[in-house]
C-alpha cells in the first residue's frame, strides 16, 4: 500500500517527468498525468485567501469543463503564487500550449506549483520540455514513481499509497508531496488520487470532501496553511467497474490511501524526531475535538517538550485551557501512552522515566480526555526541532 509494497496502478493514465531548470538543485522540476480520455474529476483547494494562481485556474477550469480533465501538469521549485497577472497568464499559458500538442481544451488540463512564492514562473523552461514530457510518458511503475520524485521540494522521500478494488480489477491509487506548512484545512501539499472506477463529478466531490475531513485535515507539523495545497482525484473509467457496484469498497480504500499519505507526510515533516498521535477523547462534538487538538498541536511549548521528549503535560493542560472550549478542568485527564500524568487538571504519581521513553520513540500517544461527551479525534502532530528552524531559515537561499 505504501512506497514500500507493491503499486496498484489504474488504467487509462500515464505519466512522465522531466527537468525543465526551475529548481536551482537540477533536479526534476515537471511532471504530468496524462489520461487516455476526459477523466471525471474532482478537488480541494486550499482556503488561505492569497491562492497561488495554478489554484485560481485550477478552480475555474474544474467548473468550465463541468469536472473532466485530460492532463495534470505541475511544476516544483517555484509556487506562481504572489506574481499578480502575469503568474495567472503564465499558468494559462502553460495549459494552453499542453492542450494545443492534446488537441483539447485548455480548460482540460490542471495546473499545479509548489516552490518559492513571489517569483515569476519562466514559461519558456516549461513549454521547452512538453512535447518530451508527451513522449517519455508511460503507464508503468517506474513512470507513477518519476512523477512522483519530481513534485517534491523539501520531501526526503517519495509518498505512495494504492489498494486494489475487485481482486485487482480496478484500483485506488494516490501520490502525495508534503513536508512543511502543514495545517489543517488541506496542508502545504499537492495529492493526486486515480482510480480507473467508472464515477460522475459529483460522486468524486462527495466521497474526497468526506475522506479529507476524516485525514488531511486532522494533521499539522507546523501550523502554517499554504497558498497552493491541492487534492485532486481522477476517474478514468477504464477498468469498466462502475461506482455504484463498488462504493463501499471504494470509499474504504480512497480513506486509506487518503490516510497513508497523510501519514507519511507527517512522518517527513520538516526537521520531525517525533510523530505524536494526539487524541481528544470525551468532547461534546468532533468540532470541539479538532479546535483543541489544533491548540495543542500548534503550542510552540508544547512542540518544542516533544523535541525534547520532555513529559510537560503542564504545557498540554495549558494550551487546552486556551483552545476556546469550556471545559471543566476537574474533569481533565491527560495521559502520555498509557500511563496517567493529570487527572482533575492535577499532577498524578507518574513513572517519569518511562514516559520519557515513550515521548523518545519515533511515534508516541498523547491523549487527552475533556469529560464533556463521546466525541474522539485522533490527530497526528509532529515536534518541533532546530532542523525545522534551519531548513525553513535557509529555503529560499
Amino acid at each position: 500500500m505504501t512506497e514500500a509494497g507493491p503499486i496498484f496502478l489504474p488504467k487509462g493514465f500515464k505519466f512522465s517527468s522531466a527537468t525543465a531548470g526551475i529548481k536551482a538543485s537540477g533536479k526534476p522540476d515537471l511532471a504530468l498525468i496524462v489520461a487516455d480520455r476526459p477523466a471525471s474529476a474532482a478537488a480541494l483547494f486550499t482556503k488561505n485567501l492569497i491562492a497561488a494562481a495554478p489554484i485560481e485556474v485550477g478552480r475555474s477550469s474544474l467548473a468550465k469543463s463541468y469536472g473532466r480533465v485530460r492532463a495534470v501538469i505541475v511544476n516544483s521549485g517555484n509556487a506562481n503564487c504572489a506574481t499578480g497577472p502575469a503568474g495567472i497568464r503564465a499558468c494559462k499559458k502553460v495549459c494552453s500550449e499542453l492542450a494545443h500538442l492534446l488537441n483539447v481544451k485548455p480548460t482540460e488540463v490542471f495546473p499545479s506549483s509548489t516552490g518559492i512564492i513571489g517569483v515569476n514562473l519562466t514559461v519558456e523552461k516549461i513549454s521547452a520540455q512538453l512535447k518530451s514530457l508527451l513522449e517519455k510518458s508511460g503507464t508503468s511503475p517506474d513512470h507513477f514513481r518519476q512523477f512522483a520524485s519530481a513534485i517534491l521540494t523539501t520531501d526526503t522521500r517519495l509518498k505512495l499509497a494504492s489498494m486494489p478494488l475487485r481482486n485487482g480489477k480496478a484500483a485506488v491509487i494516490g501520490v502525495a508531496k508534503g513536508s512543511g506548512m502543514i495545517h489543517p484545512q488541506l496542508a502545504t501539499m499537492l495529492v493526486y488520487i486515480l482510480t480507473d472506477v467508472i464515477a460522475t463529478p459529483a460522486e468524486l466531490r462527495r466521497l474526497l470532501r468526506k475522506a479529507c475531513a476524516e485525514t488531511f485535515n486532522t494533521i499539522s507539523i507546523d501550523g502554517d496553511t499554504s497558498t497552493n495545497d491541492t487534492v485532486l482525484l481522477l476517474a478514468s473509467g477504464a477498468s469498466g467497474v462502475r461506482m455504484r457496484s463498488v462504493q463501499k469498497e471504494f470509499e474504504k480504500a480512497l480513506r486509506g490511501v487518503c490516510q497513508s499519505l497523510a501519514e507519511q507526510i507527517v512522518a517527513d515533516g520538516e526537521g520531525v524526531q517525533h510523530v505524536i498521535r494526539l487524541r481528544i477523547e470525551q468532547a461534546k462534538n468532533r468540532t470541539e475535538a479538532v479546535q483543541v487538538a489544533r491548540t495543542i498541536a500548534h503550542s510552540l511549548l508544547v512542540k518544542t517538550a516533544w523535541a525534547g521528549a520532555d513529559p510537560n503535560w503542564g504545557r498540554i493542560l495549558a494550551a487546552l485551557g486556551r483552545s476556546g472550549v469550556q471545559v471543566n478542568p476537574k474533569r481533565v485527564t491527560i495521559f502520555i501512552g498509557a500511563q496517567k500524568v493529570c487527572s482533575a487538571s492535577i499532577a498524578c504519581l507518574f513513572d517519569e522515566r518511562a514516559a520519557h521513553e515513550e515521548l523518545s520513540k519515533a511515534e508516541s500517544r498523547v491523549t487527552v480526555q475533556l469529560g464533556r461527551g463521546r466525541a474522539r479525534l485522533e490527530f497526528l502532530t509532529t515536534d518541533l526541532t532546530t532542523d525545522y528552524v534551519r531548513i525553513n531559515a535557509d529555503y529560499s537561499t
